[in-house]
């Protein structure tokens, strides 16, 4: 069985807390007091009720239980007094086992499929860190391409009764889709388009950032342009060599050749092997556009490092995404920017509104512009600027 990774700032879900050492604490007339050691090390054996906390905190049993529900009502008093008994007894609620009482919890399951590129990290710190700022806990769990293996962990994830679903970088089928509609738990799709029942995405316009390329190397006059592709089967993959192919032929011109880099460093270095390596400058691209920023890097090392060619005097080179190395002097990339940011919040807003509004939350997908980013691996024409992008759209 795969272990999920708990990102979550509420600590690993359900193991106890680490036990108090040597504190001596009292709170409030009754009395909870951490005294010594001895109390704390015997509760390692046995798991702490919430009846125990209640019985020394000197509460009622609902009181503790308000006190570790997120958004519950709890004086400040009867929370210090549950705080400081349940640090001295080593008490963590089991949220896995209250979810499976009450058919609620606040746990949103992450599928994401690969961290290799810089954009994800980024997009799983980002999406953490505001869901833990509402008040739920993270469970991430790593799977590879393909719809049959995402099917195969989100079932597992559905076992943990999660409020909701977060893929990253991965579809899933329609079935399973539609079984999830069915359980009421809605799934957002981020940085993928796809149709089905219950399934929002949230993506860049990637067609129209494959557009802008086309354009900027038109108009700098490259006249033999490639393309790096991504992992085919990808709608991101599909969008962007779509768009990119549409403004060449708006310009007239045609692709002069393609290699596949499947998103990945090594595949990546293959394809811009294939493309450059041992071809005279008459047989080799003059300008690539590669489907990320991850692959474009390991093409400009290739091209620079490898083959001696200059970027961009012998090759423009422009990448997707705009993840930070994109900046750094080394590389100093033109790409399209995803702004993860925004799109993580986008992502979050629609995903809670559908758990706790479901009646009046939308699940029309949506799509953010994806505006390029000039800095100095592409020929940029003199006085040339991209159009402005069209704001965030619900399609």
């Amino acid at each position: 069985m795969r272990r999920p990774i708990t990102p979550s700032a509420h600590g690993t879900i359900g193991t106890p807390a680490p036990m108090m050492r040597g504190l001596s604490r009292t709170c409030g007339r009754g009395g909870v007091t951490l005294d010594d050691t001895q109390e704390a090390r015997s509760m390692t054996i046995e798991k702490v009720t919430m009846a125990e906390v209640a019985a020394k905190a000197g509460v009622s049993r609902s009181a503790v239980s308000r006190y570790f529900t997120p958004g519950a009502s709890v004086s400040k008093k009867t929370a210090e007094k549950v705080r400081l008994a349940a640090e001295a007894l080593g008490f963590r609620p089991n949220i896995l086992a209250r979810s499976l009482i009450t058919g609620q919890s606040r746990i949103i399951g992450l599928v994401i499929a690969y961290l290799e590129n810089y954009f994800y990290p980024e997009v799983l710190e980002k999406l953490s860190k505001a869901l833990q700022e509402r008040g739920y806990h993270v469970l991430v769990f790593m799977s590879s391409q393909g719809s049959e293996t995402v099917d195969d962990v989100i079932q597992e994830i559905l076992d943990y009764q999660v409020a909701g679903l977060v893929t990253a970088s991965v579809s899933l089928s329609s079935e399973l889709s539609t079984r999830c509609a069915a359980l009421g738990v809605p799934v957002v799709l981020f940085n993928r388009a796809q149709d089905g029942k219950g399934v929002t995405c949230v993506t860049s316009d990637n067609a129209d950032g494959g557009r802008q390329v086309a354009r900027l190397f038109t108009a700098a006059g490259h006249r033999r342009i490639a393309y790096v592709a991504g992992w085919e089967q990808a709608s991101t993959q599909r969008d962007r060599e779509a768009g990119f192919l549409q403004g060449l032929a708006e310009a007239g011109q045609t692709l002069f050749a393609r290699a596949v880099g499947n998103y990945e460093a090594a595949a990546a270095k293959a394809a811009a092997r294939q493309l450059f390596a041992g071809k005279s400058e008459a047989e080799r691209p003059d300008a690539v556009f590669v489907a990320n920023d991850h692959m474009a890097f390991v093409v400009m090392d290739v091209l620079r490092f490898e083959l001696g060619l200059k970027v961009p005097g012998d090759v423009s080179v422009v990448g997707f995404d705009d993840v930070p190395p994109a900046a750094w002097p080394a590389y100093d990339l033109t790409t399209v920017r995803q702004d993860a940011e925004t799109m993580v919040a986008r992502t979050v807003e629609r995903l809670l509104a559908q758990i706790e509004t479901p009646a009046e939350a939308s699940s029309e997908p949506i799509r953010m512009p994806a505006p390029l980013v000039l800095r100095g691996s592409a020929r940029i024409p003199e006085g040339w600027s991209p159009p402005e992008p069209e704001p965030p759209q619900e399609i």
